[in-house]
């Protein structure tokens, strides 16, 4: 027999008619017998399935190598991320040559003042360099690995992360105490990504999916004890919503966040009040998308609020930005009123500025709004010499910190960038970082506790603005290429950012003293939630 006689032939799937019903109307599905993965005689014909597929493409094994090759003699294998302050740590990720995973690191600051990021180099420790979570070790004897959350809580003593070592999607949660080094005996199987810290080191929040792998349900888990004692916190029934889990910037309060792909709904709890109720902050509409941020505002708590709710007759499509008391979120004042020519996409609360993201002529724009004594300062927007450009907020997890990181690109500023110095008026500087493609995670929640619904927006609490969720984000490629997955980034997570990518450090006061223009056009924010304006609305309208 030659081997031509030998050759494969297509397999052909048989046909088992099953009649299906929805919303009364009748299916016949002649293939649902393959939904068995553990059927014997599904997975013969998918192992059919795969011989022919390998047989026919035999003939390209000698180009993918090739391929392959090529893509990795372009990338530096041996790398680290641009670091990140939290608390009284840098954290960044090291990728090493030969080795497939990242290694989550951090190294001890200098002093309280020490906010320019040390220079690192590739292959060097830091000193006083810490491992926290070394990818290649937890991946030994597993055919698969992927992280899917780091999470840090807010002294900087304990770790929670999740791995998945299957690819089912499931991760197994487990804690670690970074003071010696132990694993602590809590392990949470069957999560899905993310985890959010209470600010008493001894609760955390987690999330749990549906049969669909929808993230549906917020658990509440005390340190210590058994999972069987874990609280379910919060249900999503509507599969229509996905669900993620995180905490403000200044984590003072926790958030649970629902979204589909138009409307979302937000829910708060104060964060030292673990075991307390979450309460709805503005009801669900059909339609409707808001966020929330916690601010302090000339000495009080306020909850800033961009929704696309109808304002004066208008549905705001391009977003408004309104502020209300924590104790009543429905009292809204409008400080941004809607402009057709100009799209809201986010704003993030820092102890003594905010930051408006927007987008004006296509271009992504930046603008500082400084709080101050008496409430709401000159907002002034960041202007670059480029005539296109993308920029957006980096890592920023820390509520108190004297400068803001940024991603900017463009056509001829590429992401990858040596240090330099540029200027602005009134004489803006900041410092560019190499900033390499480990350093800038996702802007979706990820950065939250779950995947996002939607387009990259829907599932960003305050963890999925990368606040203290998850520390460095794992590597963009590896030596044997297999990309691994990065993970869901919750609350205390110094990497925050765009995918875009020079960082750059910016002072607070150079910046606003940069001759100042706010508008801008683009698309919705990058944070899910539904809401309703309600009404009346008072208005005390900065223009823009």
């Amino acid at each position: 027999m030659t081997s031509e006689d030998q050759k494969l032939t297509p397999p052909v799937a048989k046909t088992v008619p099953t009649e299906r019903v929805h919303h009364g109307h009748t299916f016949v599905d002649e293939y649902e017998w393959l939904r068995d993965k553990e059927d014997a005689e599904v997975v013969a014909y998918l192992e059919a399935e795969n011989a022919y597929t390998e047989q026919e493409t035999a003939h390209l094994a000698p180009l993918r190598d090739q391929i392959f090759q090529e893509i990795k003699s372009r990338t530096q294998e041996t790398d680290m991320s641009v670091p990140t302050r939290m608390g009284d740590w840098w954290y960044y990720a090291r990728t090493i040559e030969g080795k497939q995973y990242g290694v989550q690191c951090r190294a001890p600051i200098t002093g309280p003042d020490d906010w320019t990021p040390p220079e690192l180099t590739p292959g060097v420790e830091l000193t006083g360099e810490q491992v926290l979570l070394d990818g290649n070790a937890e991946a030994e004897g597993h055919d698969f690995f992927s992280v899917g959350a780091f999470s840090l809580s807010h002294d900087g003593t304990l770790l929670a992360y999740s791995v998945d070592v299957v690819g089912d999607e499931r991760y197994t949660l487990r804690f670690k105490n970074l003071e010696t080094g132990e694993l602590l005996p809590d392990e949470i199987t069957g999560t899905a990504p993310g985890v959010t810290w209470a600010i008493d080191h001894s609760h955390v929040f987690y999330l749990t999916v549906d049969e669909s792998w929808r993230p549906d349900t917020v658990w509440r888990h005390k340190l210590g004890t058994d999972r069987e004692l874990d609280v379910s916190v919060f249900h999503e029934p509507d599969e229509r919503f996905w669900v993620s889990v995180g905490s403000t910037r200044s984590e003072k309060y926790l958030m649970i966040w629902v979204g589909s792909k138009i409307t979302s709904e937000g829910w708060v709890l104060e964060s030292a009040n673990p075991e307390g109720e979450f309460r709805v902050v503005l009801p669900r509409r059909e339609g409707v998308e808001y966020g929330v941020e916690h601010a302090v505002v000339a000495g009080e708590d306020r909850f800033l609020i961009m929704h696309n709710d109808v304002v004066d007759g208008e549905k705001a499509e391009n977003f408004v930005l309104a502020e209300a008391p924590v104790s009543d979120p429905t009292s809204l004042t409008t400080l941004i009123p809607h402009r057709s020519d100009v799209r809201l996409e986010e704003v993030d609360a820092f102890a003594d500025h905010l930051v408006l993201g927007y987008r004006r002529e296509a271009l992504t724009r930046l603008a500082i709004w400084p709080l101050g004594e008496n409430g709401y300062g000159e907002f002034t927007e960041i202007e670059f010499d480029e005539e296109l450009f993308s920029v957006g907020l980096g890592a920023n997890p820390e509520w108190r910190q004297p400068t803001l990181r940024m991603a900017f690109t463009s056509f001829i500023t590429p992401g990858r960038s040596t240090t330099t110095c540029w200027r602005r008026a009134n004489s803006l500087c900041a410092s560019r970082n190499r900033c390499s493609a480990t350093s800038t995670p996702p802007t979706t929640s990820s950065n939250a506790t779950g995947p996002s619904p939607t387009t990259g927006r829907a599932s960003r609490c305050r963890s999925s603005a990368g606040r203290r969720t998850a520390a460095t984000v794992p590597p963009p490629h590896s030596s044997t290429g297999t990309a691994p997955t990065r993970p869901a980034w919750t609350r205390r997570s110094p990497s925050r950012g765009s995918p875009s990518s020079t960082a750059a450090w910016c002072s607070w006061s150079r910046m606003c003293a940069v001759a100042a223009r706010w508008a801008g056009t683009g698309t919705r924010p990058a944070r899910p939630s539904p809401r309703r304006t309600p009404s009346p609305t008072s208005s005390r309208a900065h223009g823009i």
